[in-house]
């Protein structure tokens, strides 16, 4: 994997002493501190936190629907420095299945993604208001994906059993429904444990049903 210059922010407890970790993903335009918010509000002290920050604050310039030739560099980017946050509490002492990844918004995009290609022993995978990138280009544009054409997702993971969240506004000015069902379509191909939580109206944010689903998802793991 291509690798960018990231910074690996943490906070909570120490992984060495922690009972589960997560690696959060913060989305364009937020920073570490930002995502780090996220895991503090979930008030759960014995958890270890990790999360990379992109340089320029933001994982790629476009949007995630865009054609793979824009958006493969800077994905393999993206992907590493969840690898290596991954890695950075593995080294520490946990165990890859206490170990969670979530992110918001482009962060998640970026953890469905990982797990969708490397998701296999994790603990659990949480996308707020997100979807899959995809592994190629197919198809012709669609309404439904804001003018963008469709792409294939030729994932062969093995994903049994693990709990795969993804959540958005149903209006999501960012992420399509469609490819949301779409992205849980493909986890439950893959032998995930999916809930998709749509949340009515327009909106791009973190939903209070995020932080209960992180909350009882880590809450005694």
């Amino acid at each position: 994997m291509m690798r960018l210059d990231t910074r690996l922010a943490r906070s909570g407890a120490p992984a060495n002493r922690a009972t589960a970790g997560l690696v959060l993903v913060h989305g364009r335009g937020g920073t570490a501190a930002d995502i780090l918010g996220l895991g503090d509000a979930l008030g759960l002290p014995d958890l270890a936190f990790a999360a990379p920050e992109a340089p320029g604050r933001s994982w790629w310039p476009t949007s995630f629907l865009a054609p793979m030739a824009q958006m493969d560099q800077p994905l393999q980017a993206g992907l590493a420095a969840i690898e290596d946050a991954v890695s950075a509490l593995e080294q520490e002492g946990l165990s890859r299945d206490r170990i969670a990844v979530a992110g918001f918004s482009q962060g998640a995009c970026l953890a469905l993604e990982y797990a969708a290609r490397f998701g296999a022993g994790l603990h659990s995978v949480y996308g707020l208001s997100g979807g899959l990138v995809g592994t190629s280009d197919q198809g012709t544009t669609s309404p439904a994906l804001y003018g963008f054409a469709d792409k294939a997702f030729e994932y062969a993971t093995d994903l049994t059993d693990l709990p795969v969240y993804v959540s958005l506004h149903a209006q999501d000015p960012h992420i399509p429904l469609q490819r949301a069902q779409d992205s849980i379509a493909v986890f439950e191909r893959l032998g995930a444990n999916t809930r998709l939580e749509v949340a009515p109206g327009a909106g791009h944010g973190l939903l209070q049903a995020d932080v209960n689903a992180l909350r009882g998802g880590l809450n005694g793991a």
